[in-house]
């Protein structure tokens, strides 16, 4: 069993870096993710049905890219951390065969409240930009 660890607010600093993760996009992972979410649009679960919107295949929807931009924060910043809100808005969509890199860095902390704010982008290999926005989380402060 690994052991997990969750930043301090002392420790984390304007400015820092997030280590990159890269997400393959799959169907499964579109389709899941839909279905997870209760969204039934057919265009994240039906073929034909994305490309009568002119879309090769299916696409991801925003609820997985929410999902994705929190574990990629949370996997960051560890069990301890809460989110305090979530602001993305979407870019390029999402399709099979594509990779999601997702990049982030500290922009804000709030000394009063233990709060860090995180600028996020996922880019995908093909279009670019498919998500950006910002995770707020609050920290354990040192007693």
């Amino acid at each position: 069993m690994s052991e997990y660890t969750t930043l301090n607010y002392a420790d984390v600093h304007v400015g820092d870096k997030l280590p990159e993760l890269a997400i393959d996009i799959t169907t499964g992972l579109i389709v899941g993710g839909a279905m997870a979410t209760r969204d039934y649009e057919p265009v994240h679960h039906d073929k034909s049905a994305a490309q009568a919107t002119g879309l090769p295949d299916v696409f991801m929807n925003i609820l997985t890219s929410q999902g994705l931009m929190s574990r990629f924060v949370t996997d960051w910043s560890g069990p301890e951390a809460v989110i305090r809100k979530l602001d993305l808005k979407l870019g390029a969509p999402n399709l099979p065969g594509m990779v999601m890199t997702i990049s982030g860095e500290v922009t804000d902390k709030d000394d009063s409240s233990g709060q860090v704010s995180i600028a996020v982008v996922g880019e995908n290999n093909i279009w670019g930009m498919h998500m950006q926005g910002t995770v707020t989380i609050a920290l354990p402060q040192e007693a």
